[in-house]
């Protein structure tokens, strides 16, 4: 291989060395601190700005690795269909490793990047998922920390909300009670007064 697919082939092995490392069994402590060091260092952020560069020329290699693979694919089935009995051994070898090697390179820069996509949605996911357990721990050390005297605050003045409520209800109770009386003493006055006079009780005009 030459200089460049050499070291994409490095990268490739780098990759998946990476990923190994994020979707291993490791403790919830060293995944944190391991997390924590990738995203927050400084020298971790240049390495990855390099790596991003160099994707870019590996995106390069796939696209040409991919046109040399179409037009060998083309000479080779246009020398098979206009070729006669008897072909030469060394231009058949000399086609079919032509063919290999575009092939190779093809899948080598293709899986490259692919995996670096992997990498980087996995490494994301993961980062995530840490965020939320610290935030779930840190919310259930205060739940368990928080003083009773607090929720017995919060539980008195739900208390005296639910009284002052209750208070209201009998309250309108009372008033509608002394209406109900105040509506029965006026019917039972007019009845009399209409009885005394001789005038027929309307209740609607009184």
């Amino acid at each position: 291989m030459t200089v460049y697919y050499t070291l994409t082939f490095m990268l490739l092995a780098a990759e998946m060395a990476t990923f190994c490392v994020l979707v291993a069994p490791l403790p919830h402590v060293v995944r944190k601190k391991l997390f924590h060091f990738l995203s927050e260092s400084p020298i971790i952020a240049k390495l990855a700005y390099g790596v991003k560069i160099a994707f870019i020329f590996i995106a390069i290699l796939f696209v040409d690795a991919v046109q040399r693979m179409w037009r060998v694919t083309a000479e080779a089935d246009l020398a098979k269909s206009s070729g006669s009995g008897a072909q030469d051994v060394r231009a058949e070898t000399n086609m079919a490793a032509r063919k290999f090697y575009a092939q190779r390179n093809t899948y080598l820069t293709g899986f490259c990047l692919f995996l670096s996509l992997v990498l980087t949605r996995t490494f994301y996911i993961l980062l995530d998922l840490i965020h939320t357990q610290e935030e779930y721990a840190k919310l259930k050390n205060e739940t368990v920390k928080s003083p009773k005297g607090d929720q017995a605050k919060q539980i008195e003045e739900l208390k005296a909300k639910l009284a002052a409520a209750e208070e209201k209800v009998k309250d309108y109770d009372i008033v509608k009670k002394q209406a109900q009386q105040n509506a029965r003493e006026y019917d039972r006055l007019a009845t009399e007064y209409n009885a005394k006079t001789g005038n027929v009780s309307d209740k609607r005009k009184d």
